[in-house]
């Protein structure tokens, strides 16, 4: 337990804020992470939205033998379906209408390091015996080409929907079930770990205090009975997300139960819905929602503009206006920034 509790202070100084815990439930996450993270199995990591799925797969990479290599990560729900196979594999010069050049897919990039799928059961069922081939021979073939190449990547996936139902309901293959899901992590709602919710709630206080340098001295008794009493359905994203806007607009030295965002008017609001600070420029609105948009879909361009309504010139326009740094830049956070990067193109 003791080497568990010093990986754990490990992901804290990390930020690895999601998967922050002392509950049993956490402590077992955090046990299986050390066990699995030197390995080369497939880690399946189930949950429901918002429980840090992706968090616990990069603890799993950046303390991994893989970890000095890519992490590519990819939104199986993200990308449309027709898009997702040539994401996926790459293709060839006239592939498809529009391939104008040879490009490398995600399978390509994590070459040594690890590929994140995340919401697999998401997958294009006819998408999804390629991908078992992938895993059984290690190589892969891009679209439109005669050759294929090896694959040299981790494999994590993330899903939260329980696999049982989605191969129930012709959503998943229960042989590539099997293939991905070596080691299971199961990630509880956070409804279901009481006992780290003040440890939570007081991470994310002291966090955005410090970020906003906003002089608060702390929660009221009734501010935290409202946390308390709330159900959660969000998780942890929701907490932050709840926790970031009352540091924001405390009135008071102490957040009230009034400066928390959720009750009777914000149980509408969608869990993924972001606060704009007051006296925001429309421009500054502008580079936040194409900001959060291009978290969102892992910087995929094309996916975001579809998301955005706009053409990607006009994204690749405001991206360079507001000097915006593209998820991909920004993976691993705990090495020196890297000279620019060469030769990739723009996904």
């Amino acid at each position: 337990m003791s080497d568990a509790h010093s990986l754990r202070k490990v992901f804290q100084r990390r930020e690895f804020s999601s998967i922050i815990g002392a509950s049993k439930a956490m402590q077992m996450i955090y046990e299986t992470i050390e066990s699995v993270a030197k390995s080369d199995a497939n880690v399946l990591i189930i949950g429901e939205s918002g429980t840090g799925k992706e968090l616990i797969a990069n603890a799993i990479h950046f303390n991994s033998l893989r970890s000095d290599h890519e992490f590519v990560k990819v939104n199986c729900s993200a990308l449309p379906k027709e898009l997702i196979e040539a994401e996926m594999f790459g293709y060839v010069k006239g592939a498809f209408t529009g391939a104008t050049q040879n490009r490398s897919g995600l399978i390509a990039q994590a070459k040594g390091g690890s590929l994140l799928l995340d919401e697999i059961g998401e997958m294009p069922i006819e998408l999804q015996p390629k991908l078992l081939r992938v895993l059984e021979e290690r190589r892969f073939r891009p679209v439109g080409s005669a050759e294929t190449f090896g694959a040299d990547f981790r494999l994590i996936c993330a899903t939260n929907r329980e696999p049982r139902e989605a191969i129930k309901d012709g959503m998943m293959r229960e042989d590539l079930f099997y293939r991905v899901s070596t080691i299971t992590i199961n990630v509880p709602p956070l409804r279901e770990r009481s006992e780290d919710l003040q440890l939570l709630t007081d991470f994310f206080f002291n966090k955005f205090r410090e970020k906003y340098n906003r002089p608060l001295q702390g929660f009221t008794q009734a501010a935290y009975q409202r946390v308390f009493t709330h159900r959660w359905p969000g998780n942890v994203r929701e907490l932050q997300n709840a926790i970031e806007r009352a540091v924001l607009l405390a009135k008071g030295s102490r957040i009230e139960p009034e400066d928390l965002p959720f009750g009777e008017s914000a149980n509408d609001l969608p869990v993924n819905a972001f606060y704009v600070p007051p006296n925001f420029t429309l421009e500054e609105i502008e580079k936040l929602v194409i900001a959060q948009t291009l978290e969102r879909t892992r910087g995929n361009k094309q996916a975001a503009a579809a998301i955005l309504g706009i053409y990607r010139p006009r994204l690749y326009s405001k991206i360079r206006k507001y000097r915006i740094q593209m998820p991909r830049e920004k993976r691993n956070p705990f090495k020196k920034p890297a000279g620019p990067e060469d030769g990739k193109s723009d996904h």
